[in-house]
């Protein structure tokens, strides 16, 4: 591809058109290549990762393209599994970097969580509690930093609302979410990961599939069908509330700007 077809991002917020052309462009392009076009042409630029395996893979191929890669956000619900978090620790090390963290609003661990918003909140009301854990710290941690673009993990093969993904998208509030792997299977994940000897969840090898919080992850069972398979055991779900349209979920909480 000439480097004078390669669209860029010349003003936001994006038209319909540009988008559909960037998409055009990206989709005949692998990981690395969108990765770099990312690089070289998405404003204000951060990966958000909670250490999933795609994620993990973005960070690592990042570290090869780049000697000063978009930082990392980490989302800390405040109820991940220990080996989640101690594989935030060994990324740092890893990648020579220090992850952004940030936490709910007005909680630094659990139990000041349950003491300021009730215990069990993710069975009493799930959709408030992921705008507590995940929608609220983003768009707070996005505004600190002037956050305009992200490289997300998600791919088409997990299914749900991510089957139709494409590699370039704008959500409601006009952050541009950049999806290298959009067409990746996880076959092609796990090979780089293992080709590439990346860090991952020591939880994977004890037969967890997709790994979130500790209260909505449990292992996989024999037969049990998608790569997300685990993850909030028993409910119509399939996305934690970040990759959902903001002004909607506030909407159907009921609360105000």
């Amino acid at each position: 591809m000439a480097a004078t077809n390669v669209p860029s991002v010349p003003r936001l917020p994006l038209s319909q058109s540009q988008l559909d052309d960037i998409n055009r462009y990206l989709s005949k392009s692998e990981p690395q290549q969108i990765l770099q076009w990312g690089l070289e042409h998405l404003p204000s630029l951060y990966q958000s990762t909670a250490f999933g395996l795609t994620g993990l893979a973005a960070t690592d191929m990042l570290s090869k393209l780049s000697d000063n890669p978009p930082r990392l956000i980490f989302i800390d619900t405040l109820h991940h599994f220990d080996e989640t978090l101690e594989l935030k620790n060994d990324v740092e090390r890893r990648y020579n970097t220090s992850v952004i963290v940030v936490k709910p609003d007005g909680a630094e661990n659990a139990d000041e969580f349950a003491k300021k918003y009730g215990d069990r909140l993710w069975e009493t009301n799930d959709l408030f509690y992921d705008y507590l854990v995940k929608v609220e710290p983003a768009q707070r941690i996005y505004k600190q930093l002037g956050v305009k673009s992200i490289i997300t993990g998600r791919r088409a093969s997990q299914g749900g609302s991510r089957s139709t993904l494409q590699p370039l998208e704008v959500d409601a509030t006009g952050l541009l979410k950049l999806n290298p792997f959009y067409s990746w299977s996880f076959t092609q994940v796990k090979a780089y990961i293992d080709e590439k000897n990346v860090p991952v969840n020591k939880l994977l090898s004890q037969g967890y599939r997709s790994i979130g919080d500790w209260h909505s992850t449990v292992k996989s069972g024999d037969g049990d069908a998608g790569e997300r398979a685990g993850r909030w055991n028993g409910k119509n779900k399939t996305e934690c509330g970040l990759h959902v349209d903001y002004y909607e979920l506030k909407g159907k909480l009921g609360l105000k700007e």
